[in-house]
């Protein structure tokens, strides 16, 4: 059989106590700072190991009453189990160590609790294989508790009357339900649970592996947290331990490997009736910070994927917009097209000359000037950008044309020429009105010769 981390061990009783007549020290209440005395039966091994989510501890003990121990372990994180073999020796040991093997090499990776639960019904397959191959004995079977624990989330697979609890804010809560006839009897209201631990027919298992080829597991998932501890233990603890004492042990027991021993001490002391096994998993980390983390960094990369599409469909946007940009601006005093917006980001310039004029910008209206130089005439588009220049080369032929009509209307009746050159009258051609001799103004004028023809041929 391969090496695995679980135990089957059998070794007689006489081996630690000769007659049987070693006083054992009782065990301390909570509480107190002095470690309880372990007291050991037969064949005691213990295992313990850590990972970075789990520290856990096993320790199976014969008892002391039995001379073998028909219990096997499973240490293997993530999964954890603990079987209690049936049938004598050379048969119930070997009905767990199959069982805690074919367990071992079925387990799911994750905490999946249907296929923890197949697991333990291959390993029924093989425990009854076993007896028919020659591999154990015919009748052989056992009890399986097994858990998968993945974060903050812990898979539980149970068949017979060991058991798995959980101590969660130092409150045990048993989380699987004995398969025996004692525990139909409790569910009944015949009996209570603390009379069940001593009831005659208490070993009695009305659900095991190796008997029946259609058997199931119960099976189920339940979340758990750090600082929590899951303790697996076969009925050699339960059946001589309440779980108020139980709970009280696992409390005051600071690491996985103090609360077996403590565990497995308490369960000799009174009496050690079965064999002993019991399996403490610490969860140290559940991955909820973590989960947190990952959360929070999802959150952050989709708001910055956010961020970044909206300033690439800015990006985009504004390309776009500077684009179909056009505006009529100054170029050395010329007027000019320009693609783009009259501005600079970062230094760089968000506008290209797209096409020079002859127009001057001198040559128009002041107010037209100021609007070039301070910004632009923004337009629509570049053809509208070469109808205004034009409109603006058009304004100036207009403006130059009413002025050249006021030059030539101011100057006509003065022209001047060799023939007609310019001679200032002189005082006494003025007429009175322009200051000249007053007493010539003042005189009638002489009659012309026709006014004299026309006085005489009047008369």
């Amino acid at each position: 059989m391969s090496a695995l981390p679980w135990q089957k061990l059998s070794r007689s009783l006489h081996t630690l106590h000769g007659d049987g007549d070693a006083e054992q020290a009782p065990i301390n209440s909570p509480g107190h700072d002095d470690d309880p005395t372990v007291v050991e039966g037969a064949g005691a091994q213990t295992l313990s190991g850590k990972s970075a989510t789990l520290s856990w501890a096993a320790r199976t003990d014969v008892g002391l009453v039995r001379g073998h121990n028909e219990d096997s372990f499973l240490a293997l994180a993530p999964t954890f189990a603990v079987s209690d073999g049936m049938g004598g020796h050379a048969a119930g040991e070997v009905a767990s160590a199959i069982a805690v093997e074919t367990i071992s090499n079925n387990a799911p990776v994750h905490a999946d609790d249907l296929l923890l639960g197949a697991a333990i019904e291959t390993a029924n397959a093989a425990v009854i294989e076993g007896a028919a191959t020659g591999k154990g004995k015919v009748g052989m079977g056992c009890t399986a508790s097994a858990v998968t624990i993945e974060q903050n989330k812990m898979a539980v697979a149970h068949v017979g009357d060991s058991r798995v609890y959980l101590l969660h804010n130092g409150a045990l809560v048993r989380l699987t339900h004995d398969h025996s006839y004692v525990e139909e009897l409790v569910d009944a209201g015949e009996i209570t649970a603390d009379e069940a631990r001593v009831h005659p027919s208490r070993s009695v298992i009305t659900r095991a592996l190796g008997s029946d080829p259609d058997m199931y597991a119960d099976h189920f998932t339940i979340d758990v947290s750090a600082g929590d501890r899951i303790i697996l233990c076969s009925d050699g603890l339960s059946s001589m331990v309440e779980d108020s004492q139980i709970e009280a042990i696992a409390v005051s027991s600071a690491t996985p490997q103090a609360a077996v021993d403590n565990l497995v001490a308490s369960a000799l002391q009174e009496g050690g009736h079965d064999n002993v096994t019991v399996v403490v998993i610490d969860v140290s980390d559940d991955g909820v910070i973590e989960q947190h983390r990952r959360s929070y960094l999802m959150r952050l990369a989709a708001v910055g994927a956010f961020i970044a599409l909206v300033c690439a469909g800015l990006f985009v946007a504004a390309t776009l917009f500077i684009r179909n940009s056009w505006y009529v601006g100054v170029n050395n005093e010329t007027v000019a097209i320009y693609r783009g917006v009259n501005a600079s980001l970062l230094g760089h310039d968000l506008y290209t000359l797209s096409e020079t004029s002859t127009v001057k910008v001198a040559d128009l209206p002041d107010a037209t000037q100021a609007n070039l130089r301070n910004g632009g005439v923004v337009v629509s588009s570049e053809d509208e950008a070469q109808a205004t220049i034009q409109s603006y080369r058009e304004q100036i032929e207009s403006d130059k044309a009413r002025a050249q009509q006021t030059a030539d209307k101011t100057s006509v009746g003065t022209e001047t020429s060799q023939a007609n050159p310019a001679v200032p009258k002189s005082n006494d051609e003025a007429p009175a009105a322009l200051g000249g001799d007053s007493d010539t103004a003042n005189e009638e004028p002489e009659a012309s010769p026709d006014e004299y023809d026309e006085e005489e041929g009047g008369e």
